[in-house]
């Protein structure tokens, strides 16, 4: 005979799971880092300090430009903590050391591929660094 399960206790429980004020199910936003080894995730490379940490610990950024600007447009980095906008992602530890280390050595052009210079005051204001 097969085993059936038990019938639900709480509402979250014959609803399907907890449920937000809008009835939807409700859901984590961000990744959560696993730092036990219990689960393979991807690597990526810090363009800061070069050292090597799993993608939910790190925080991607984007190259975006303004389309009304006339001739070359500027390009403006934006950062991506949800890691869901288009686009080549260059991929950096949240902390001012590294976001420092990558503007010194000028690291986001090489790593987003682009051939202009780049604004990085979205992704300073974003990790509370005070940048010129």
């Amino acid at each position: 005979m097969a085993a059936t399960r038990p019938p639900p206790t709480t509402p979250e429980q014959a609803s399907g799971g907890p449920r937000g004020a809008d009835g939807r199910p409700n859901a984590v936003d961000f990744p959560v880092a696993d730092r036990t080894g219990l689960r393979a995730e991807p690597s990526r490379t810090c363009v800061g300090c070069r050292g090597m940490d799993s993608w939910s610990a790190l925080l991607r950024v984007v190259a975006a430009t303004d389309g009304d600007a006339g001739g070359q447009p500027p390009v403006t980095l934006r950062p991506d903590p949800r890691h869901r906008m288009p686009g080549r992602g260059a991929w950096l530890h949240p902390t001012p050391d590294c976001f420092e280390l990558a503007v010194r050595r000028k690291a986001f052009g090489r790593a987003l591929r682009l051939q202009a210079a780049v604004d990085v005051s979205a992704v300073a204001r974003h990790l509370g660094v005070q940048h010129p």
